[in-house]
């Protein structure tokens, strides 16, 4: 799967590591559910790590459609918010 991590580029994912990716997801959508900022940041950044460390990198000239979008690592707990679906950033 092609995963493009806002204001970073892209990278290709192997499947199965979508099982590590989508624990770190749960635990982003609960801790935004509840108002965790600190939490938020934390799991947003581990879960980017995680998809930065696991994927391998696509040449910045690459065109191909992404899957998946993930919010840069700045962005806010509302920006957040407005891109998640009903399984969270990452489906399943």
């Amino acid at each position: 799967m092609i995963v493009r991590i806002m204001g970073e580029g892209q990278v290709k994912l192997d499947d199965a590591h979508f099982v590590e990716l989508n624990k770190l997801d749960d635990e982003l959508l609960d801790e935004m559910e509840s108002g965790d900022e600190d939490g938020f940041r934390r799991t947003l950044s581990a879960l980017l790590d995680a998809v930065r460390r696991l994927g391998a990198p696509l040449p910045d000239d690459s065109l191909e459609p992404s899957e998946l979008i993930l919010p840069a690592e700045d962005a806010t707990l509302d920006e957040v918010r407005q891109m998640l679906s009903d399984d969270g950033l990452i489906p399943g």
